[in-house]
C-alpha cells in the first residue's frame, strides 16, 4: 500500500475527504518523526513503539576489496510491534 492509497482509505473509512486525511496522516508521521529526531518513544498501545538505537562505532571488511572500514556511531530508527499487532497479522 503506497502513502496514497492509505490517504484515500483512511478517507473511505471515516468518511472524509481525501485532503482532510492527508493532512491527518502527514500531520501523524511528521509527529512521530520529530520524536525521534528528539531520541523520544513514541509507544501506540496495541500497535507497537517506535524508537532510536545508537548503533555503536565498529570496524567492518569490504566484502569486494576486503579492505576494512571504520564505521562511525549513528542512530537507526527501529519499531517493535505490540503484542496485539502480532497476533493479528500471524491469525
Amino acid at each position: 500500500m503506497t502513502k496514497r492509497e492509505l490517504i484515500y482509505t483512511v478517507a473511505n473509512l471515516c468518511r472524509i475527504p481525501p485532503s482532510q486525511a492527508e493532512h491527518v496522516i502527514t500531520a501523524t508521521l511528521d509527529v512521530i518523526r520529530d520524536e525521534l529526531i528528539a531520541d523520544r518513544e513514541v509507544n501506540l498501545i496495541g500497535f507497537g513503539k517506535f524508537s532510536v538505537r545508537t548503533i555503536a562505532a565498529r570496524k567492518v571488511l569490504n566484502p569486494r576489496t576486503g579492505e576494512e572500514i571504520n564505521l562511525s556511531e549513528h542512530k537507526l530508527p527501529t519499531f517493535k510491534p505490540g503484542k496485539n499487532f502480532k497476533g493479528a497479522v500471524n491469525q
